[in-house]
């Protein structure tokens, strides 16, 4: 069990996960920024991305859609590279060198996403305030912070806030972990389809399109909790004293699920979807290309590229 845990393998994957998780979206930074402004601030006009990042480099300039970047990237790449080592590994332990099926790389999944989650929760707070930092926004009661980094954001945010602050939206966190493992189920299944049982790498664009296509559908069906996470890990709403942490969760997700609804319709739960998918998507498909590429040919280097795929 301890070797199957601990082991080379389990590292090379997460390795290769952060760092294409890192490269992807340092590429395609600018289209998240939209997305989190269109999910955080209810009174700016959902339009087309280009749009709105015209408006972004207009009112704040040239870099605005790069703000954030770095502690977005630091949360990235300790978040991908938990999940990749925790999914990896589990599946190891689990399966002992037997095929995997979508029912068990979806239970793998929602556990690593799990651990992914209690784990690196406090990061992502403390990015979505920085990136978040010194934006234009057209709703007048949000309120400005000023932060120096993200030392200082995380101090001032228990200073403030309290330690729990740290774990802001960890309960819709929690029900996002379907996320990722709905995605990881799709994107192993449709690769042991494409492989029909040969040994052999995919080529790029399989890779590509099957990461694309497995991302798509698990945002899709995962957004409007996406959203509710953004603006509570933005930590603006009013607080409840509610002696249950639980169902102070519960009640909050449900009334910004239901205010939502009723100020825009249904559709406002999906409110820059176009953004999120197009970022998401573009992502999602070049971390998995680059993941497999540095996976491959490490295992290739180690000697251990047939065993690792008779494993995969």
């Amino acid at each position: 069990m301890s070797s199957e845990v601990f082991s080379y393998e389990s590292l090379v994957h997460a390795v290769a996960g952060a760092v294409g998780s890192v490269t992807a979206m340092t590429v395609f930074f600018p289209l998240d920024t939209a997305r989190l402004r269109l999910q955080v601030d209810e009174k700016r006009k959902a339009k087309s991305t280009p749009a709105i990042l015209a408006e972004i480099v207009k009112e704040e300039g040239l870099l605005a859609p790069y703000r954030g970047w770095f502690p977005v990237i630091c949360s990235l790449c300790c978040s991908n590279f938990v999940y990749f080592y925790c999914f990896h590994s589990l599946k190891a332990s689990w399966l002992r060198g037997q095929k995997s099926a979508p029912g068990s790389d979806l239970l793998i999944g929602i556990a690593a996403g799990i651990v992914n989650v209690l784990v690196t929760t406090p990061l992502w707070v403390v990015n979505t305030r920085l990136k978040l930092q010194g934006a234009n926004f057209r709703n007048a009661d949000i309120r400005p912070t000023s932060y120096t980094g993200i030392l200082d954001a995380f101090v001032e945010i228990v200073r403030g806030e309290g330690v729990g602050a740290l774990w802001n939206g960890t309960f819709p966190s929690l029900l996002l972990v379907l996320n990722p493992a709905v995605q990881f189920m799709i994107y192993e299944g449709l690769k042991r389809q494409l492989r029909r049982g040969a040994h052999t790498e995919l080529s790029s664009v399989e890779v590509f399109l099957i990461g694309a296509v497995a991302k798509a559908v698990a945002t899709t069906i995962t957004y409007p909790l996406q959203t509710i996470q953004s603006i509570l890990r933005f930590g603006q709403l009013k607080e409840t004293t509610d002696k249950s942490q639980l169902l102070t969760s519960l009640r909050t997700i449900k009334c910004l699920l239901i205010n939502r609804v009723r100020k825009y319709g249904v559709l406002g739960l999906f409110k820059g979807l176009e953004a999120k998918l197009l970022q998401t998507v573009l992502t999602a498909a070049l971390m998995f290309l680059l993941y497999e590429k540095i996976a491959n040919s490490t295992f290739r280097v180690m000697g251990l590229n047939k065993s690792v795929y008779n494993r995969r």
